[in-house]
């Protein structure tokens, strides 16, 4: 068999990711792609893929493939049990690797050297779980083609970064606007209490729980554009921070706006951990 891997597990959720479809949210198509892209960026990277080469993102652990051909292989963002975090490993022909639950942040990143060599769909590789757009969520049985390698190795044997962490995180949040629309008292209620991440969230977005957001102006909104890390307040009162593969548009007011460096960290955030917003001026 030529380079491939073979899923016998998938876990929670497997997807194959890129760095998505930027640029088409005029006609109507979202970006999608990694959820935490600086890890995927750096597997990548790892394998001495190009910036932007498909590999699996794996929510929650539980992916097991087989190595239908020696190949060099490499995790990031959530440590896995069993896997060469950081460290890029041969999986041998015939070897297993399995990703066990991890203690700390949400999504790992499995990047192989050559990349996931999917079609891709308008331009990318990204499964946009929203907008049903890509390559279907991976499912057991599935053999996955890997590429050729097209770049040098960096000549890394480990990347020494920080595991996403298991406690309180705290993010910076500018006005986003329709900020006005809840007033000083909504802003201090954003920023003033912790959030706690609900396990209704997904890839679209982090549901928060706490004390709802009151609003002190009436009425509705058309349709507007929207952006990963935007916070909207639905009639809950509660927030949803925008993921990847959030909507193109909403009619639901947005009071700020999570900074994009920091959006790549809430993708990280386990259901129960906590949340907090720190004010930034615009």
């Amino acid at each position: 068999m030529s380079r491939a891997l073979t899923v016998l597990a998938t876990g929670p959720l497997t997807t194959v990711q890129d760095d998505g479809r930027p640029g088409q949210a005029a006609l109507g198509i979202g970006r999608s792609g990694a959820c935490d892209r600086a890890s995927a960026e750096l597997a990548n990277r790892l394998v001495g893929n190009p910036v932007g080469a498909a590999l699996l993102e794996v929510t929650f652990g539980g992916l097991a493939v087989r190595a239908e051909a020696d190949l060099l292989v490499v995790t990031s963002g959530a440590r896995c049990p069993g896997s060469p975090h950081a460290a890029p490993t041969v999986l041998r022909r015939g070897q297993e690797l399995r990703l066990g639950p991890p203690a700390g942040g949400l999504r790992s990143y499995l990047a192989v050297r050559g990349g996931i060599d999917v079609p891709p769909v308008l331009g990318s590789r990204s499964t946009d779980v929203l907008a049903g757009l890509g390559p279907a969520v991976v499912a057991a049985g599935d053999v996955l083609p890997v590429g050729e390698p097209a770049g040098p190795l960096p000549g890394v044997d480990l990347a020494p970064v920080a595991d996403p962490p298991t406690g309180e995180v705290t993010v910076a949040v500018l006005p986003g606007p329709r900020a006005d629309w809840f007033g000083d008292s909504g802003w201090r209620g954003l920023t003033g209490q912790p959030w706690t991440v609900s396990s209704e969230s997904n890839r679209v977005g982090l549901r928060l729980d706490g004390d709802p957001l009151e609003r002190e102006r009436e009425g509705e909104l058309p349709s507007e554009g929207m952006v990963r890390g935007a916070l909207q307040v639905p009639p809950s009162g509660t927030p949803v921070l925008f993921l990847a593969d959030h909507p193109v548009t909403g009619g639901y007011p947005v009071v700020g706006y999570v900074v994009d460096a920091d959006v790549d960290r809430c993708a990280q955030l386990q259901p129960g951990q906590v949340l907090r917003f720190r004010a930034t001026p615009g």
